[in-house]
Formats: structure tokens, sequence, C-alpha cells
């Protein structure tokens, strides 16, 4: 396999020619991510072993208008296939038609578009309802019986958090011990989601737990709890385990974390690409699974096999 860049992240250039084997592009959804660099490493595994080779790049934040012409760019290069996570479910949809317009087999990781059947011979992502679903149990065991609960997500639109944050208000639905006082969105920053927590707390002070389905939510409701001076009153559960993850669990700042399996992504994602190219039957959608991360199992041999990589 050779890797190469294409206007961003680059992850270094073996000794092969880039002439041989299938050419495969991985969009990622935002660089330096520890999620993304894990898939990364899957994308990478997989097409060494079938002599492929892979160009990986990425937008400097997740935001479809600094994706689009990344996608433009890999398009106009001609790839045998695309890898991507599309930043938007709409804005996304008429630049990966184009893409298969241009012959391009595409694969929708992680995330997808409104209309992927359009666009991709597969899509590849995490049970992410159930993956919101599993966060009411980690609430439950870190400790909270009952009472109110509130989600914070990204912003509406981005189909994995959108699942999460959905599946855990279904979850809290259906238990009638706890109560959904609603869903709220920090636009990735986290000041916004620091200034939602400090309001919610002023309102609800009896408040006892909060999902963060993204890390920037994480970060800003833990600071938002501390600046409501209810430090170990207030459960925060976070999603994903990148090092920033693993780093807030260990020192409390969040109780519990809910972990996916991106290098399975990355390494199903090129099995799909490759069969699509050779004209072999792709499966049309494949759900990987997630663990539960705490304080007592981040340490051992199963919690550092689920903490995503900062490198391959």
């Amino acid at each position: 396999m050779a890797v190469g860049v294409l206007g961003g992240l680059g992850l270094g250039v073996a000794p092969a020619a880039l002439a041989a084997g299938e050419d495969i592009t991985f969009i990622q959804g935002v660089k330096g991510d520890g999620f993304y660099i894990s898939m990364a490493c899957g994308v990478e595994a997989r097409a060494d072993k079938a002599g492929a080779n892979v160009k990986v790049v990425g937008p400097e934040k997740f935001d479809a208008t600094l994706q689009k012409p990344i996608l433009d760019a890999v398009i106009a290069s001609k790839p045998d296939a695309i890898l991507i996570a599309p930043n938007d479910v709409k804005a996304m949809q008429k630049p990966l038609e184009k893409a298969r317009k241009a012959g391009i087999e595409v694969v929708l990781v992680d995330t997808t578009v409104n209309k992927p059947k359009r666009v991709a011979v597969s899509e590849i992502s995490s049970n992410n309802y159930a993956g919101g679903a599993a966060a009411l149990r980690a609430v439950k065991r870190a400790g909270v019986t009952g009472g109110k609960v509130m989600g914070i997500g990204v912003r509406p639109g981005i189909s994995t958090t959108d699942a999460r944050d959905a599946g855990f208000k279904d979850a809290v639905a259906k238990d009638s011990n706890f109560e959904f006082i609603g869903q709220e969105y920090s636009q990735n920053e986290p000041a916004i989601a620091a200034q939602i927590t400090t309001a919610s707390i002023a309102a609800n002070p009896d408040l006892k737990a909060i999902f963060a389905s993204n890390l920037f939510s994480a970060q800003g409701a833990a600071t938002g709890i501390k600046q409501a001076g209810k430090e170990g009153e207030i459960v925060v559960i976070g999603f994903d385990a990148g090092p920033d993850q693993i780093k807030a669990l260990k020192d409390g700042t969040v109780q519990a974390l809910i972990a996916q399996k991106p290098y399975n992504i990355g390494t199903q994602g090129v099995t799909q690409a490759l069969r699509a190219i050779k004209g072999k039957k792709t499966k049309s959608k494949i759900t990987t699974g997630f663990t539960i991360l705490t304080d007592q199992n981040v340490n051992t041999n199963f919690g550092q096999k689920a903490a995503y990589r900062s490198e391959c």
C-alpha cells in the first residue's frame, strides 16, 4: 500500500509507487480527531493487505462548507473509490451524487446523507441510537436511580449525533423513574455547553445527569457543573474514547464514555469499496458495536483496546 496526501491530513508515504493497485481516498469528518485517526488506521491496514493505495484528507473543522471543496478536489483526482464521513445529511447529498455520476464508488463511514442509496454502495457505522440508549444504562451504573436528566448535542442535521440524542431520549421515556427535561445543542462549542448547563441547573437544581453526545458538549457540561457548584452531584456521560475523552474520564470530568469501534469501520469500509471496484456484491448497511468505559475498566486491557488512537 502507498499512503498519500491530498490537501489534508497526511499519514506518511510508503515506498511503493502510487501507480499500483486500486486508488482509494478517505475523507475524514474532521482532521486530528482520535475517532477518525483510528478509522484511518483501519483503512490503512486493510488497504495494505489488499495492495491498494490510500490518500487521507479532511477539513479542519466538522463543517460541510469546508468538506465540500475537499470532496470536489478528490472527485477531480478520479480515484476508484471514496470513503467519506459526510459533515451534513443535506449539504453533502448533491456533491456525493456528483461523485457517483463520475463513476467513483462511494462508501459512507460513520455519518450518512438523506438519500444514501443514491450515492453509496455501502454504509458503515456504529448503532448510534443504541449507543444513546446505552448512555442511560451508564447513568444507572454511576449510581443514579432516577430523576431529571437532559441531553446536550452538537446541532441538528448530523446523522450520528441525532441518533445518539434520540436513543437517549427514547430510553428515558421508557423508564418511569427518569424525567427528560430537554435536548440542547452546543454548536460544538464548550462555552455554549457550559452556558446551557448552568442555565439548566438554575432552572432545575435537582438535575441528576447529562448525556453529552460529543467531546465538546461533555467538556462544557463539566465546566457548567463546576461553575454551578454541583461537582459530584451531577453525572456526565460522554461519547467516544479519544485521548481527550479518556483523560476526562480518568480526571472525573465525565463518569462514563460510550466508545465506538472506528478501526473496524475503516477496515470494513475498504473491504466494501474493493468489492464494488471489482464488480462484486456489497453489503448495503453494516452496523458495528460499542462499549461502555468507566473509571473501573479504563485502565484494563479491555479499556486500552477500546481507546482510540492518536497515531497508527
